[in-house]
């Protein structure tokens, strides 16, 4: 008997491992086909970018000032520094105030006084301790920092035989381990002294000579008494100037005539950079005297980013007062 007819057309079944290996046929329905060019749908996808950009944005800047904010609070910031606008008696030692948010290392602090138009250091003070290899001519040997009270913010340079051309705009520039600020300061330079009232004995009638020995420049001179307050004395004083030996500074003499006694009589001598008044009050039994100084235009300028303002200036210049 004949065994099975055997066929020549080759199996299109495939093995069980081609079944497992080859993919399933793609199904795709007309309308999905037809969707997928569609307008609506290409402005839905640009629609959905947008949205996402916007989103990736906002993020990188939140990250940009959350790492701002932590800079901020961590790292070194703007500090606060004080001045005070002041002025130098010529010849005479002077202060230019400067004051800073204090800090607890003194190794970390750094001062450094400027002065425009002046190529070289006024005064350094580093490392606790001063810094003057890079101080300029004009001041050598004539500055000096408060040394045991920087750790408490003072920064103040004293001046030693303060001189005309010392006037200028200095920078008081601090640096620590919180940050570092800087403050300019306006320093006047002139002459100006506490006027000495006298009854005059020498003149012919009752007399008083006031006489202040060195000012510049040159001030007015006025006359007031607490009795006729507000009388006019121009016509019944003299007032002259005496140039002193360094050809600077002037000798200030006024005369007041015709004086009368249990009065008090002022003295007060002015210009741009000081008003001094001298009192004297003469009864008939005594003669009390006082005077004191005003420095003018004395302003105080800040910088900084510190909440907390400093409201007070080491060694500020204040009034010389004599009472009765």
């Amino acid at each position: 008997m004949p065994g099975p007819h055997k066929s020549n057309v080759p199996c299109r079944q495939g093995s069980f491992w081609e079944k497992q290996l080859l993919p399933p046929p793609t199904i795709q329905s007309a309308s999905a086909s037809a969707s997928v060019g569609s307008p609506g749908r290409t402005k839905s996808l640009e629609s959905m970018s947008f949205v996402h950009s916007i989103i990736s944005i906002i993020i990188i800047l939140a990250g940009a000032i959350a790492l701002i904010i932590g800079f901020g609070i961590s790292g070194r910031h703007s500090i606060t520094v004080t001045t005070l606008t002041s002025a130098g008696n010529i010849g005479e030692d002077g202060i230019l105030s400067c004051t800073f948010e204090p800090d607890i290392k003194l190794s970390d602090i750094v001062i450094q006084w400027l002065k425009e138009g002046v190529m070289g250091m006024v005064h350094e003070f580093k490392e606790g301790k001063d810094d003057l290899s890079h101080q300029d001519d004009t001041f050598k040997g004539r500055t000096a920092v408060f040394a045991d009270q920087v750790i408490v913010g003072n920064a103040s340079l004293k001046l030693k035989n303060v001189q005309l051309t010392d006037a200028g705009t200095y920078k008081c520039y601090i640096i620590t381990s919180k940050g570092k600020g800087n403050a300019k300061l306006e320093y006047k330079t002139g002459a100006f002294s506490i006027p000495d009232v006298n009854v005059d004995y020498n003149a012919s009638s009752e007399s008083l000579r006031c006489e202040a020995p060195r000012w510049f420049p040159q001030p007015t001179v006025a006359w007031a008494s607490q009795v006729d307050q507000g009388a006019n004395f121009s016509e019944v004083s003299n007032t002259s100037f005496e140039l002193n030996s360094e050809n600077v500074t002037m000798k200030v003499v006024s005369v007041l005539y015709n004086v009368t006694v249990n009065n008090t009589y002022s003295c007060t001598i002015e210009n741009d950079i000081a008003k001094a008044t001298g009192d004297i009050k003469v009864t008939d039994s005594e003669i009390k005297k006082r005077g004191h100084l005003q420095l003018l235009n004395s302003e105080a300028t800040l910088l900084g980013s510190s909440l907390c303002a400093l409201t007070w200036v080491l060694l500020p210049l204040t009034p010389h007062l004599m009472l009765f």
